[in-house]
């Protein structure tokens, strides 16, 4: 390749660069990120790591940190800390909101990994 050739290559790798990162940037509809609204949906198809947001009830404690979990309809495991517990005390009759992740348990049946619990007035 001759010299004079260098920068116009150059311009041309970096253009194209340019061209493919905003266009990757620029797509706004909606992803494939598994969305579930109950219970059961988590049971019937658990991926791995997704994000969970459900309201319910933890309608009792069964070791440390694992707790059952009831959406009205259908229950699931879920592991709770205790630093992630409002201040507020809750029992299986307080309605709240879990925040967390599936974990796709081989062993155990799926269970959500809870990061948050939140009251719900």
């Amino acid at each position: 390749m001759s010299d004079h050739q260098t920068p116009r290559v150059l311009l041309l790798a970096v253009g194209t660069t340019l061209v493919a990162a905003a266009a990757l940037g620029q797509y706004s509809g909606p992803s494939s990120t598994t969305q579930y609204r109950s219970v059961a949906e988590v049971l019937k198809n658990p991926v791995d790591d997704a994000p969970v947001t459900l309201e319910g009830y933890i309608v009792k404690q069964v070791d440390k940190d694992k707790y059952i979990f009831s959406d009205g309809t259908t229950e699931i495991r879920v592991e709770i800390d205790a630093e992630d517990f409002p201040a507020t005390p809750v029992n299986e009759k307080t309605r709240v909101q879990i925040r967390g992740e599936v974990d796709k348990d081989i062993l155990n049946g799926p269970e959500i990994d809870v990061e948050a619990v939140t009251l719900v007035e």
